[in-house]
């Protein structure tokens, strides 16, 4: 089978869900797999090596400022011309299917030539009746037609009754000793707003990771460090908790390695909006609207949470797509979750739910 694997590159999270598909795809030898990103120059990306020579294309994505999407500058930034010339100029016939992680690009190449496409993304669970923000309209347009496709498969923490699938953890299990260190990943932040949070804790050390660091370096109780996966997954696992925007993937690591977290959603970003709501549903995570001290010396007092197992290998989902009965999804999921192990504590909170949610 040949796929083309359509990736966002926006943000890191899709990216590190497409590294825990590209390092089993390529202990197949019955599967070949093209790798497409876009919606950030290549030369942007860093620990890319298991990608091997993927394309890369402008794409559509959210432009930001100071911590809030400004849809000013997103629809000022948008080429939909230049859109539309790449959409072309991608073969999909040339593939016997087209797995979709929220890419514009090769999603509507799929639909225009007739490929089979799915989608399988932490958005596509949004298509379902799950606990998530009130969105807007535009919203509801950006989950149906940003990047369309013939199947939705969902990924998210809990499946809540539907078609969604946990997520797989890019992480060794080994147990770490525990530092006093406190990892911050909040890219969409100023580091002067960062930086100004952050000093009021002199007592707590902090390990921040930022786009716009170029060279680590160290400034009080503040070590900045430039974007590096090994770095970063290194600091994860020894720290005592995490501040960070409501991404999914980082969010799910969290989970997965039992840390604390506390969470400063993108303002007007439905998807990290939702993220927060469920994760204060289920007593997994503190959320703040603002870069807010008050809410930060309140959450250092918190004790660790009990960790959540999620699957580190997709073996089964690639199984499952091999043998092309891909409307099969329920048994698919139900194959997933029994390898999730929730600790009592969460059992409870999902216990609670609404039976709609469910």
């Amino acid at each position: 089978m040949k796929i083309l694997y359509g990736v966002q590159g926006t943000g890191n999270g899709h990216t590190t869900r497409a590294r825990v598909m590209a390092k089993a795809f390529s202990l197949r030898k019955d599967i070949q797999v093209d790798y497409l990103f876009s919606g950030r120059e290549k030369n942007k990306y860093f620990d890319m090596q298991v990608f091997g020579d993927f394309a890369s294309y402008r794409g559509l994505s959210f432009e930001t400022r100071g911590g809030k999407i400004s849809q000013y500058e997103t629809l000022k930034a948008a080429k939909i011309g230049e859109l539309y010339r790449d959409i072309k100029t991608v073969r999909a016939q040339d593939y016997d299917l087209i797995i979709n992680d929220f890419e514009p690009i090769s999603a509507w190449a799929a639909k225009l030539n007739k490929i089979p496409s799915i989608s399988i993304s932490h958005q596509a669970a949004f298509m379902h009746p799950i606990p998530k923000h009130e969105g807007t309209l535009f919203d509801r347009l950006i989950t149906q037609y940003f990047a369309p496709t013939d199947l939705q498969l969902g990924v998210h923490w809990y499946h809540f009754g539907h078609a969604i699938m946990p997520p797989f953890i890019e992480a060794d299990d080994a147990k770490n000793p525990l530092s006093r260190t406190y990892l911050v990943y909040l890219p969409f932040e100023e580091i002067a707003d960062v930086s100004a949070l952050l000093d009021s804790f002199s007592e707590h050390d902090f390990v921040c990771f930022h786009p716009k660091i170029e060279v680590d370096h160290q400034i009080g109780n503040i070590s900045w460090r430039c974007p590096s996966k090994m770095d970063f997954l290194q600091v994860l696992q020894t720290c005592s908790g995490v501040i960070a925007n409501a991404g999914f993937e980082l969010a799910s690591e969290c989970l997965h390695f039992g840390k604390k977290l506390l969470i400063k959603p993108l303002s007007g970003q439905f998807e990290q909006l939702s993220n927060a709501k469920t994760l204060m549903q289920l007593g997994l995570g503190q959320s703040m609207a603002t870069l807010d001290t008050d809410i930060v010396e309140e959450w250092l007092l918190k004790p660790a949470i009990e960790r959540i197992e999620y699957p580190q290998n997709p073996d089964i989902l690639i199984d499952w797509l091999l043998k092309r009965d891909w409307q099969a999804v329920d048994s698919l999921c139900e194959q997933l979750w029994s390898k999730v192990r929730f600790p009592q504590s969460v059992i409870t909170q999902l216990d609670k739910l609404p039976v709609i949610s469910r």
